[in-house]
This record gives structure tokens, C-alpha cells and sequence, in this order.
């Protein structure tokens, strides 16, 4: 058994398109070796950097950000040490996702959010003068104003 991949073996097992993963080497976030033919042929540990990137993009982070954090790990790193950091980052996106859940029935189901007639979460429209909009939305706040 090589200890190169095709593409095609990198995408079935990390689940990642094949157009993915030429954009990624693109990005400079994966490398290939090429082959006699030209083929791109990967290293087995680029499973784990696609892994990363995959997760990196479902916790919020852009490709940019995904990319300098990459770039912070020499080869045979201590990937644990890498994600350590994203706790607060998680906690984060899980603390808006909360918010969300909670105003779905309140403002959602309404849809005002900043007009006169919420009088439960907006009386008087006294948000409307922050602006159009979803504003408790937009700040995440719910303080009287």
C-alpha cells in the first residue's frame, strides 16, 4: 500500500470533494506531491489537516483564519494544542445559538421586532429609534433602551 493518496481516495475518506480539496491546495491549506503523470498524490496526514479544516469552517472560522491557524503548526505538531484555543469560541457560537432557540416564539413568530405593535418585547417601539432592523438581534441584547 502507497503511502500517497490520490485525490480520490482523500475525498471518499475525509467525505470532501475532490473540487474541495484543489481549492484548498489552492489556498495553500493542503499540499500534494505530483507524480510522474502530473496526478496529484497526497500524504496520508493530510486526512488529518482536511479534518481540521472541515471542523474549523462548521465551528465559524473562515479560511483565512483557518489558514493562519494552520500555518502555526510545525510538522508533527500536537494537534490537541492547535483546537485547545476554540473552547471559547464554541461556547461562543453555542450562547448565540441559545439566544436564537429562545426568541424563535418571541420574535420570530411575531416577525416586528423593532414595530409598534410588539408590545412584549418592544413596547412603545423604543427600539426603533436605534435603527430598522432586528436590533435585540443585531446586538444581542436585551437591555431596556
Amino acid at each position: 500500500m502507497s503511502s500517497l493518496l490520490t485525490i480520490s481516495e482523500v475525498a471518499r475518506r475525509s467525505g470532501v470533494a475532490a473540487s474541495a480539496l484543489r481549492f484548498y491546495e489552492e489556498k495553500g491549506l493542503i499540499k500534494s506531491e505530483r507524480a510522474g503523470s502530473g496526478h496529484r498524490r497526497y500524504p496520508r496526514a493530510v486526512l488529518r489537516r482536511v479534518a481540521f479544516i472541515v471542523f474549523a469552517q462548521k465551528i465559524g472560522m473562515k479560511l483565512e483564519e483557518v489558514a493562519a491557524e494552520l500555518a502555526k503548526l510545525p510538522e508533527g505538531s500536537d494537534w490537541a494544542e492547535l483546537s485547545g484555543g476554540w473552547t471559547r469560541r464554541i461556547d461562543e457560537r453555542i450562547a448565540e445559538l441559545e439566544r436564537m432557540r429562545a426568541g424563535l416564539t418571541e420574535c420570530i413568530g411575531c416577525g416586528c421586532l423593532s414595530l409598534e405593535r410588539c408590545q412584549f418585547a418592544n413596547p412603545g417601539d423604543r427600539v426603533a429609534r436605534y435603527g430598522p432592523g432586528p436590533r435585540y438581534w443585531v446586538s444581542g441584547s436585551r437591555r431596556s433602551k
